[in-house]
Parts: C-alpha cells; sequence; structure tokens
C-alpha cells in the first residue's frame, strides 16, 4: 500500500468526512447497545415472548463477540472496505427485519444478523482509524470516536423511551436504517486504500472452530446463573464442548498457513499484556453500566431517567481524558499514561464502594465521572500501542484481539457480578431496597477488585512501548500505510 497522510484532525480536514463516516459507523453500534432496553416492556406486549427478551441482547452480544476475531483477520487480508461495508450491511438487513419482526424468535433471529454486522464495524472502523492517522493524531480521533458513545449513552434511552410511548417501538430498528446508508456512501466515496491482491489462503476450518468454541464458552458465560444452574448438565455440556472445540482451534491454527488468530497474538508481551488491560475494562465498564441505575432506581428510588444521566457521567469522562492521551503518551509513554489512568480508576472504583452504603446520586455521578476519566486515559494508550506495534497487514489483527478481548471481559463480569447479586437476593428473600442496596455495593467491590487486578495487567506491559516524541515520528513515517484520497486510484477504476 502508498502512504499518503494528510494534516489536521478534525471535521474540516481532508480526512474529515473518513472520520464523519467512521462516527456514523461506531453511533449505529453504539446507539443499538443501548436504545432496545427502555422498549422491552412495549416490544413484549406487542409480540409476546417475555420469558425469551433477555436473548435480545445475549444473541446480539454473543453474535458481536465471536465474529469479531474473524472479521478482524480478514480486514487484513481484504483490506479495511470491503469488510467495514459488508458489515454495514449486514447491520442494515438485521435492523430492516427486526423491525419487521412478527415474534421473539423471529426477532431475536434478527438480533443475531445485526450481532454479525456490528462485530465488523466496530474493529474496523478504530483499525482505519489507526491506519489514517498518525500516532500524535491517534488519541484525539479516538476521542471522537469515545464522544459517540457518551452521546448515544444519552439518545439511546431517551429515542427508546420516546419510541415505546408512542407505540412505535419497531422504529428503534427503523432509525439505523438512513445512518447505514449515509455511513456507507460516505466510505465508497471517501475511502479508499489499494491493497495488494495476492493469494491467501484463508482459515475456514479455524474461523469455524474458533466461532463454535467461543459461542459456546461464551453462551456458558452469558446464561450460567442465569437461564440454568452453574452445576446443571446443559452449563457443564457447554462448557466442556467449547474447551475441547477451542483446543482443536489451537492446534489447527498450529498447522494453518494463514491462521485466523495467529499464535503471536498471545505470544508477544505487549499484545499478551494490553488484551489483559482490555479484558479489565470490558469487566468494568459491564458492572457499572448494568448495576449503577440499578442500585439508584433500586435502593433510592431514582427515576430511570436521572439514574441514566449518573452512568452517563462515565461516558461523559472517557472521551475527554481518551482525546488528551495523546499529549502525555508522546511525552511519557503508553505505558506510564495507562498507569495514571489505572490508578484514577481504582480511585474512582473506590469512591463508589465505599460510599455506596450512604448513596447519593451527585456522588454516584461524581464517582463515574472519575472512572471514565481514568479508562479514557487506560484503553487508548494501551490500543494505540498495540496497534502502533504492528505493520498494516497485523494491524486488523491486533485491533480485533484488543477489542475481543474487552468483550470477553464483559460475558466473564457479567456472570461473575450476576453470580454475587443474586447470591445476596437469594438470601434476602428477593429483591427490595434493602437487598437491592447491599448487591450493588457488592457488585462495586468486585469492579473494585477487578480494577485492582487490572493494575497488574497495566504494570506488566513492556517499557519498550514507552515512546518518545521522536520514536513516535519514526513509527508514523514507517507504520501508517493508508492511501488515502478524495479520488479514486486507477486501480479502482
Amino acid at each position: 500500500m502508498s502512504t499518503e497522510i494528510e494534516d489536521g484532525v478534525g471535521f474540516r480536514s481532508k480526512r474529515g468526512p473518513i472520520l464523519i463516516a467512521l462516527m456514523l459507523a461506531t453511533g449505529l453500534v453504539a446507539i443499538d447497545a443501548t436504545i432496545v432496553a427502555t422498549a422491552v416492556p412495549s416490544i413484549v406486549e406487542d409480540i409476546g415472548g417475555f420469558s425469551s427478551f433477555p436473548w435480545l441482547f445475549s444473541a446480539y452480544l454473543l453474535a458481536q463477540a465471536v465474529s469479531v476475531p474473524v472479521y478482524a483477520k480478514l480486514s487484513d487480508v481484504l483490506g479495511r472496505k470491503p469488510i467495514i461495508l459488508a458489515g454495514i450491511g449486514l447491520f442494515l438487513l438485521g435492523s430492516i427485519l427486526c423491525g419487521l419482526a412478527w415474534s421473539m424468535p423471529a426477532l431475536i433471529a434478527f438480533r443475531v444478523l445485526q450481532g454479525l454486522g456490528a462485530g465488523a464495524v466496530q474493529p474496523v472502523a478504530i483499525t482505519i482509524a489507526g491506519d489514517i492517522y498518525t500516532l500524535a493524531e491517534r488519541a484525539k480521533v479516538q476521542g471522537y470516536l469515545a464522544s459517540v458513545w457518551a452521546v448515544s449513552s444519552v439518545v439511546g434511552p431517551t429515542l427508546g423511551g420516546v419510541f415505546a410511548s408512542l407505540e412505535i417501538w419497531r422504529w428503534i430498528f427503523f432509525i439505523n436504517v438512513p445512518l447505514c446508508i449515509l455511513a456507507g456512501w460516505v466510505l465508497v466515496r471517501t475511502f479508499h486504500e489499494n491493497v495488494d491482491r495476492t493469494n491467501h489462503r484463508i482459515d475456514y476450518l479455524g474461523a469455524a472452530l474458533l466461532t463454535t468454541a467461543l459461542s459456546l464458552l461464551i453462551l456458558g458465560a452469558l446464561e450460567g446463573g442465569q437461564a440454568w444452574a452453574w452445576n446443571s448438565p446443559i452449563s457443564i455440556g457447554v462448557f466442556v464442548v467449547g474447551a475441547v472445540l477451542f483446543a482443536a482451534f489451537l492446534l489447527v491454527e498450529r498447522k494453518a498457513a494463514e491462521p485466523v488468530l495467529p499464535p503471536w497474538v498471545v505470544s508477544r508481551g505487549l499484545l499478551a499484556t494490553t488484551a489483559l488491560v482490555a479484558f479489565g475494562i470490558g469487566a468494568m465498564m459491564l458492572g457499572l453500566t448494568t448495576y449503577v441505575p440499578t442500585f439508584l432506581e433500586g435502593a433510592l428510588s431514582t427515576s430511570p431517567l436521572l439514574a441514566g444521566l449518573a452512568l452517563a457521567a462515565l461516558t461523559l469522562g472517557w472521551p475527554i481524558s481518551a482525546s488528551q492521551a495523546g499529549r502525555f503518551y508522546l511525552r511519557i509513554g503508553f505505558r506510564n499514561t495507562a498507569i495514571i489512568g489505572i490508578f484514577i480508576t481504582v480511585a474512582g472504583t473506590g469512591i463508589l464502594a465505599l460510599t455506596a452504603s450512604s448513596p447519593s446520586v451527585l456522588l454516584v455521578a461524581a464517582a463515574c465521572f472519575v472512572v471514565g476519566l481514568g479508562l479514557g486515559l487506560v484503553a487508548t494508550p494501551s490500543l494505540i500501542a498495540a496497534q502502533t506495534s504492528v505493520e498494516w497487514n497485523e494491524r486488523g489483527v491486533v485491533t480485533g484481539t484488543n477489542l475481543f478481548a474487552r468483550s470477553i471481559g464483559s460475558s466473564i463480569g457479567v456472570a461473575v457480578f450476576g453470580a454475587v447479586a443474586n447470591a445476596i437476593y437469594a438470601s434476602s428473600g428477593g429483591p427490595n431496597p434493602q437487598s437491592t442496596g447491599a448487591a450493588s455495593t457488592a457488585v462495586f467491590f468486585a469492579v473494585l477488585v477487578s480494577a485492582a487486578l487490572t493494575v497488574v495487567a497495566v504494570l506488566a506491559m513492556p517499557r519498550e512501548a514507552a515512546k518518545g516524541r521522536q520514536a513516535a515520528e519514526a513509527s508514523d513515517r514507517d507504520s501508517v500505510p493508508a492511501d488515502i484520497g478524495a479520488k479514486a486510484t486507477e486501480s479502482e477504476r
């Protein structure tokens, strides 16, 4: 691939239209993560299936998580553009079908299609940002992308509530249609890459084994203690079969010409530690986004809107610190920046856990804001450190592995935190203001433990990952191979 880097970060720069398209594509995933929850009562009232509605979320998350490594590898083989456009297309088709769903099983099946699209959109969008922006610019770009999640955390539930109150819940899916079309159109017009068309041997067997194994393992983590008991035959069987298939996948990858998940992804110290950091981030984010609203609404009888705004402080702090992370890592390095961030995160989760016995909406919001500030200084430099350590043809796999680790952290987190909360509910005779407060407090302490364990992963990041400004500029010259222009290249015509 050839290199053409334009100056400036922002909507008015020459790369501005691509950034807008990436934000639109990310917004599809971000809004969908929050808009459905508030409309569940209306959905159930219209098409039934109350006992199955949790699968609206589990099926989507499962499809998204297991497909990320496959799409990431394909983006390194075929290029970013066809993969992200295919993801947007799948998400568009899934959204239309969800809006036309006639029953809960049909809606769940179409949510799987949406999840498969989201599995391509999010990691490839971040990979494209890593391709077309220099090391000094990537933190600002990550701030732009993180701001999409901040806005979506407020807009999503609000839109879902409005559509539900107007009894037009199907529009929570139809609203994706113009967004998909606009994002795809802008990418087609403005993003051009010149990929070397060489013969590749796609690892179909490895992809099938990995997808099936991860589906079973994540399914066991998501539904254990919920749909079935942890020690039930079905739970044990799901984990055993998943583990056996994963072992078979590892054996296949050792002989594959172009493995879908290369062994070097976990054998290199920097990539392994940043994946562990992403795992911890996923667990902490899931714990807070799940239990902060439950805590405020159940223990304090706070309105859902106010509880949602308190949680939004988390996603407000993240883009603020993420956009400024570049100022830190260019001077003190990736590792030191992440260390500062993780200790801020520990402070925020500590405040939340220690003050939960005397709850206050403002205090919870302030603690969430502090956690968001910390996570922005952890997630951004650790991801960019991993991206910067590899060449273009490996960056997709590295980005996908990092986001996949975050998804796995969320899946394991929901299982562990759910087990903690359910144990307290069981001992106190079910949900009530007192038990909800106690269960949420226990979860917050579990999140604090997760933050403390993530400290270990951050400290284990190799010191070589810390680069000064001169090394960063050299890295930009050597490892940002993107061909970005307003017009297509001759080969594309």
